[in-house]
């Protein structure tokens, strides 16, 4: 199953402080051991909210607020998408990410629709 993994963002990360060389490179090293056991699909940082816009739908009609947002404990700092057997073992790459231990992730089963 897919399983997207949702980085919350922090204080640093909204304030666009990007992380220390160490933990790039301990990214990188994680990053690669996915990628060699098949598990990685995709993942990014998000750059702060501060460059981005939130669309909220009232009556039909788009509303558009730019960032920054207030309530950083719902925002996003950065995202893995990747390929688990199941949630247990989702959990278990998640809980590695070096990042997530600076803050909270949040482990998601992707819809698979079927056609």
């Amino acid at each position: 199953m897919r399983v997207m993994m949702l980085l919350k963002a922090s204080k640093n990360s909204e304030a666009g402080v990007m992380p220390t060389t160490e933990m790039f490179t301990e990214m990188g090293k994680y990053n690669q051991s996915l990628i060699d056991a098949g598990k990685m699909i995709d993942g990014a940082g998000l750059q702060p909210s501060s460059k981005g816009a939130k669309i909220k739908f009232q009556g039909g009609k788009a509303q558009v607020t730019d960032g920054p947002f207030a309530e950083t404990k719902e925002l996003l700092a950065g995202f893995y998408l990747v390929e688990a057997p199941n949630i247990e073992e989702a959990i278990q790459i998640a809980s590695k990410i070096p990042p997530a231990r600076e803050g909270s992730i949040e482990v998601r089963p992707v819809r698979q629709l079927e056609v």
